[in-house]
């Protein structure tokens, strides 16, 4: 993994000359996940308390989460909020909330440091150190990190996941959406919903 990104552009590490056949091309340099580089996988619920999976000693039985932490690791000292957007901001910058500009839920943002619901560019997501060291990165589901004037089709995109290190997004930008007919973007691009009154038969 890189320790200073963005890495500075590269040195042209070729000849160049007067002729093409007295000229020697540089290979282009892809960025790969270092050798034995683990799969990263995040899994974010709302309202559900940390005691409540059977993976971490709660009474619902969770197998198939188990099988998943079992191969990997268990953090346990995650500093959450009693708040979604928060939380998510804390645990996608490995930051304090407040540091990640997120004192409260996006749609309550104020215009004051710590509060104004815009990550800055200097708390990079963990997506974006994941992609800028070679992997792909992808998000699925709710996001609620986006500030609401750049909530809708026309952008800006810049908050949005595919703004934020994400390489693939489906799902919803706002803190809730309907269970069966949701607002959801592929990437920046709006679906429609299927309406149940609208099927044909």
């Amino acid at each position: 993994m890189s320790s200073r990104l963005p890495e500075p552009d590269p040195t042209f590490g070729g000849v160049v000359n007067k002729l093409a056949t007295e000229s020697t091309p540089e290979k282009t340099r892809i960025t790969y996940p270092p050798a034995q580089a683990p799969n990263v996988l995040v899994v974010l619920l709302d309202d559900v308390g940390f005691g409540a999976c059977g993976t971490f000693g709660g009474p619902v039985p969770t197998p198939a989460l188990d099988r998943v932490a079992e191969q990997g690791l268990r953090y346990n000292q995650f500093h959450t909020t009693a708040l979604c957007s928060p939380s998510r901001a804390a645990l996608l910058t490995g930051r304090n909330h407040h540091s990640a500009h997120f004192g409260g839920i996006s749609e309550i943002a104020y215009g004051f440091p710590g509060y104004d619901c815009v990550v800055p560019r200097s708390t990079t997501m963990v997506s974006e150190v994941l992609r800028q060291n070679g992997y792909g990165t992808a998000m699925f589901g709710k996001w609620h990190l986006a500030p609401m004037y750049e909530v809708g089709p026309a952008g800006p995109f810049d908050h949005w996941p595919t703004g934020m290190g994400f390489e693939k997004f489906y799902g919803f930008l706002g803190g809730e959406a309907s269970q069966y007919e949701p607002a959801l973007y592929d990437g920046t691009t709006p679906i429609t919903p299927t309406s149940a009154t609208s099927a044909t038969t």
